[in-house]
């Protein structure tokens, strides 16, 4: 393979619905430019088939356009931009389906006050769900750098998003994140610090009536709990041990 297909993270060519054969004859393409099929089966290390299968997808897609000489075709990928457009359009038809979407979600019988989440993009979606979650404080307390899985570009994008809906954030960090906060201070935000020393891998945020538990294993584990009572009495605890501090 070409040094693109090795070096390349594509992790978010797979997060917009890009299989891993259509990475790999995409990417294969950029390199070659105008090509038959066969360089490209070549260069991707996919067999035959699939390859001719992949480019028909592809060109339906508007990601790869040919033209024919004599009876082979001659394949090119589409300008990389025009990726950004297909997200576009796809985010768009997708919030056109949103209302029909929460109506179905308000018409179920039950809803579990316990949800649970597995791995760095089960957890994202748990904290989105609590920035839906409301309320006018957003509070934390065991943050570890071991929540820097995440992305610290996630963080700050995630605080920002916090903030821009009015809601201030009193956080109680793992002494191991104060060189992070030094560097990185979020929005609205008050922070406190624990004692140096005992790492604990359980972070608890507290909003309005929900509670999320995270645990930073690998990969990441979190619990979402939608109970009022539940959340007051977290918020108790937490309130205890920001006065503490």
């Amino acid at each position: 393979m070409g040094i693109l297909l090795r070096s390349m993270d594509t992790g978010i060519l797979e997060d917009i619905g890009f299989s891993n054969a259509e990475i790999k004859v995409y990417l294969a393409l950029l390199e070659l430019g105008l090509s038959t099929a066969g360089p490209v089966i070549e260069k991707s290390g996919l067999q035959s088939s699939v390859v001719h299968m992949t480019l028909n997808k592809l060109v339906t897609q508007g990601f790869v356009s040919f033209i024919k000489e004599g009876k082979r075709n001659h394949y090119q990928a589409a300008n990389p931009k025009h990726i950004t457009e297909y997200i576009e359009e796809k985010k768009h038809q997708f919030e056109a389906l949103i209302p029909e979407l929460i109506l179905k979600q308000k018409m179920a019988k039950a809803s579990s006050e316990v949800l649970t989440f597995k791995g760095v993009k089960g957890v994202r979606e748990l904290l989105y769900e609590l920035l839906e979650a409301g309320g006018k404080e957003h509070h934390t307390f065991g943050s570890a750098k071991e929540s820097l899985m995440m992305g610290e570009a996630f963080w700050v994008a995630y605080h920002k998003k916090r903030a821009s809906r009015g809601i201030a954030a009193k956080l109680l960090f793992n002494e191991s994140l104060r060189g992070w906060v030094g560097k990185n201070k979020y929005p609205r935000a008050q922070y406190k610090f624990t004692q140096q020393g005992f790492e604990p891998l359980t972070e608890t945020i507290i909003r309005n009536d929900s509670v999320g538990i995270i645990l930073w294993a690998n990969p990441p584990l979190g619990i979402l709990i939608k109970n009022k009572i539940v959340a007051e009495s977290y918020d108790k605890f937490w309130t205890l041990m920001w006065g503490s501090k």
